[in-house]
């Protein structure tokens, strides 16, 4: 049973239990509820939470947990209550919202798939975040802790961001001495939200924009809602094609072309350095601006070669808009992210910023700079490394045994895996029957803004639990293939 369930599960127990209370009885300790109900001490706080959260029970600090007057009035009997409210007619908004319907279809449906959790039972090599073993959580707990107490935590903080965070980024992109200060970079509310700002605030509805193909559904989805019109370059195993990139700059006159040069998603691809200066070149040409997703960085693998430098560290120009995040390394919830530009881009990104969510939680900053002054830090993304190193040789290892001639080239990077599908296979309902089989997959054709070349599907073994369920979950996969393809 996961977690969720347990919670769910405990709280309902309680609540029954609660119900033979009279006011004010006080309930059993924690230690006696893990006890009698075989569950751990978490298990138990959350379940309490979600008691008190509706009322039933209060918790008297040094004192313990005590059931509330509320929850008299919660059971009371049925004739007391009131007669259940009439059903509502939503039937109205299917034509308020049919006006503009295609143009509001943004192709969410990916990023969602890729945030649901999966059931227990299912093998998941589609999650874009590590597994929660390779995180970092009691670091967390102590950056958190720490950040609350720090002076003026919960004091409202520059719009930009902290001084002391935004020169750490600055720092972490640009390296020492380069071209970034602390006044080049604003603090977002994570790497999704930084490319939410960035396209929003850098092209004009109905403009333009050249795009890696395939490339991350999330850039899509942004550009969409944005009102952009999306232009796919094509992406080879040297990064983008830039004889191709400069023919779409001509095509189109676009001024913003966003790209992962490291560890490129889906295809894995690292910039060439000779298509890093090239890259540069033509969007300077051009006179337009370069989105750098450099969303995989803290990622690499244990077993990686030296790392290139980031496109904006070698831009004195402020061609290069760049994004960074902690989130992938760090949680999901450790929502904090950086957007760095030069001029009066950054004006413009800051305006988007404060039009949409004023700024970034003060506390949440707090955390993340006790995060990275951590020693801690450091250790952590070693053995991160160490962590996707295996997973990635046992995921290969396995692809090579189940299903030779699949995988193409891969880096010693990132978290996911590209796979060319045979002609005529349906990706989509080859992920169906791997679900069916017990593991989950992501079908290749969501990164492709046209219609895609070939069929693909991308393995992430970031998000499954252990290298044993890794090599298991392309065992599944194989029964899958082998039941779509006879």
């Amino acid at each position: 049973m996961n977690e969720r369930s347990s919670v769910a599960d405990l709280a309902e127990r309680l609540r029954r239990e609660v119900e033979r209370y009279p006011e004010g009885r006080k309930l059993p300790s924690s230690r006696a509820l893990v006890e009698r109900h075989q569950v751990s001490p978490v298990t138990v706080s959350r379940a309490m939470a979600v008691l008190a959260a509706e009322g039933l029970v209060v918790s008297r600090p040094g004192a313990g947990v005590f059931r509330t007057a509320a929850f008299a009035a919660t059971t009371a009997s049925p004739a007391a209550a009131p007669p259940p409210a009439r059903p509502g007619d939503l039937s109205w908004q299917e034509v308020a919202l049919s006006a503009d319907a295609g143009q509001r279809d943004v192709g969410a449906a990916p990023l969602i798939a890729t945030l649901n959790v999966p059931p227990p039972d299912v093998i998941d090599l589609n999650g874009g975040y590590p597994h929660a073993s390779l995180l970092p959580e009691r670091l967390l707990a102590g950056a958190l802790a720490r950040a609350g107490r720090r002076p003026g935590a919960w004091d409202r903080p520059p719009v930009d961001g902290l001084t002391e965070l935004r020169g750490w980024f600055a720092r972490d992109i640009g390296g020492n001495g380069g071209p970034l200060g602390a006044g080049d970079v604003l603090v977002t509310a994570g790497g999704q939200s930084a490319l939410t700002i960035a396209l929003c605030s850098l092209a004009a509805p109905g403009a333009p924009v050249l795009v890696e193909s395939p490339t991350y559904p999330g850039i899509l989805a942004v550009a969409r809602a944005a009102g952009l019109r999306v232009v796919p370059v094509p992406v080879d195993e040297d990064g983008v094609r830039t004889d191709l990139l400069a023919a779409a700059f001509d095509a189109t006159r676009a001024r913003l072309f966003v790209c992962q040069p490291l560890f490129q998603n889906p295809t894995g691809a690292v910039l060439s350095p000779e298509r890093r200066a090239e890259v540069l070149r033509i969007a300077r040409t051009a006179g337009a601006f370069v989105v750098e997703d450099d969303f995989a960085r803290r990622l690499v693998h244990a077993d990686s070669p030296a790392l290139p430098r980031p496109l904006a560290a070698d831009d004195p120009d402020g061609v290069v808009v760049h994004l960074r995040s902690l989130t992938k390394a760090a949680s999901p919830n450790l929502r904090v992210g950086a957007l760095t530009a030069r001029g009066p881009a950054l004006q413009r990104l800051r305006a988007t910023q404060v039009v949409d969510s004023f700024f970034v939680p003060r506390p949440l900053q707090e955390a993340a700079l006790e995060l990275v002054a951590d020693p801690g830090w450091a250790r952590h993304l070693r053995t991160l490394g160490a962590e996707l190193r295996d997973r990635r040789t046992v995921t290969v290892a396995a692809l090579r045994r189940e299903l030779p001639g699949l995988l193409g080239a891969h880096r010693p990077g990132g978290y996911h895996l590209w796979l060319r599908l045979p002609g005529g296979t349906d990706d989509r309902a080859l992920t169906a029957a791997a679900l069916r089989a017990g593991v989950l997959v992501t079908p290749g054709q969501p990164y492709y803004a046209a219609e895609p070349p070939a069929p693909h599907l991308r393995l992430s073994y970031a998000a499954v639990d252990s290298t044993a369920h890794a090599a298991e979950g392309v065992h599944r996969l194989r029964r899958a293939y082998e039941e779509l393809t006879g």
